[in-house]
């Protein structure tokens, strides 16, 4: 297997579906600014994965096109909201395996207003089981699905270990409060710990303030050999040091919170942890699926970045941001930053890459040599990715 390292990044600013550009666009610029970034020129790219949920069949062709034809092949790939970080575990097996030397790895969304709903009623749904478990644990709602399997897990981890709804308040504070050094996140503003409190129920402790927004977006990162990058003068000063994917087991359903990923990031995390022989101790900056607030909670556990039953600590002892322990979404996350389906799992390499290169400007965690992505997508998959400072 061979060593595989991120020799490029680009991505746009994250918006609103009402001041969004096509996703052609949005993708086009963020490759341009991932190969400017690596320095190489789009036909020296041996492969190409493209990830998005919503959109036609071969919208990742029509994205590439205006960058470059150049017959490559274009894989699209759609993995719910794990799709972006799909994308790149698929690119990277490609260069470990020898297959391709150079390969682009590519996430984009323009996504409509409003919370998610099935587009395709009229066959089986995905959800089916989570729906059917959901239903029987906490009864039939009309609240948005996610929030609801959310929210459902957020309010049953609170029954098990009495955990303040405050706690999960404070992940939308702390996530407002880093984005506001973050000139690609949507929401800049801080909020006060009242304002998230106090802003209109979704479900269970879950406020509107504590769900991310639907976003527009795109990001990319080209991931090459380093015999590759040795040949060409590219930097090859963070690499992948472990990543890992897992899917449902049964173990999936038998609550709300492994409903949600808990299992499925449990495992991938010590697939990671075991394949690079590290300690989840060792990571300095962690981006992680907060696409609730209640979700960043239970991840906190999941990735082993503190015990299970200890995140109130965790969080109220400020160890999830600078000067604690490990900085957690120093982007601002899902709930700040945005979240763009397709688009999230690489604007978490980007944001990764720039901390490991010392280039994150106002958001620089110092020191930082080892940092984890998290990326998760209902129905289900889960992507940890670990990488390293080489230099």
């Amino acid at each position: 297997m061979q060593r595989v390292f991120v020799s490029g990044v680009g991505m746009v600013p994250f918006s609103a579906p009402s001041r969004s550009e096509p996703y052609d666009v949005l993708a086009a610029a963020a490759v341009r600014a991932a190969l400017a970034d690596a320095g190489i020129g789009v036909e020296q790219v041996r492969q190409a994965y493209v990830g998005y949920v919503y959109g036609d069949s071969t919208s990742g062709q029509r994205a590439l096109y205006p960058v470059g034809m150049t017959g490559i092949p274009i894989v699209n790939v759609n993995n719910n909201c794990s799709t972006g970080s799909s994308a790149l575990w698929l690119a990277r097996q490609a260069v470990a395996s020898g297959a391709a030397d150079c390969v682009l790895a590519l996430g984009f969304e323009q996504m409509e207003r409003g919370a998610l709903t099935a587009k395709w009623p009229d066959r089986p749904s995905p959800f089916s089981e989570f729906e059917a478990l959901a239903a029987t644990r906490q009864g039939v709602s009309d609240a948005p699905f996610a929030a609801q399997f959310f929210g459902g897990a957020g309010a049953e981890y609170a029954e098990r270990y009495g955990t303040d709804p405050k706690t999960f308040a404070m992940v939308s504070v702390k996530a407002r409060q880093h984005a506001r050094r973050n000139p690609y996140a949507v929401f800049r503003e801080p909020v006060t710990l009242e304002e998230v409190l106090e802003s209109p129920t979704i479900y269970g402790p879950l406020t509107r303030l504590q769900c991310c927004p639907p976003t527009c977006g795109a990001a990319a990162a080209v991931v090459v050999s380093e015999e590759f990058a040795r040949r060409h003068g590219l930097r090859a000063d963070v690499a992948i040091a472990a990543q890992a994917m897992t899917t449902d087991r049964s173990e999936s359903f038998t609550d709300m919170v492994n409903l949600v990923g808990y299992d499925l990031s449990r495992r991938a995390a010590d697939a990671v942890y075991e394949e690079a022989g590290a300690d989840p101790a060792d990571v300095q900056v962690v981006e992680l699926h907060d696409c609730f607030s209640t979700n960043e909670i239970l991840s906190y556990e999941a990735l082993r970045l503190t015990p299970e039953g200890t995140a109130e600590k965790f969080v109220r002892d400020g160890e999830n941001t600078y000067g604690g322990r490990v900085v957690t979404n120093p982007s601002g996350g899902l709930l700040s930053k945005g979240h763009p389906l397709g688009a999230t799992g690489l604007a978490q390499c980007a944001e990764l890459t720039w901390q490991l290169r010392g280039e994150a400007g106002q958001r620089q965690v110092e020191g930082a040599r080892l940092a984890l992505q998290h990326n998760i997508g209902l129905g289900g998959a889960a992507v940890v990715t670990l990488y390293e400072r080489v230099s």
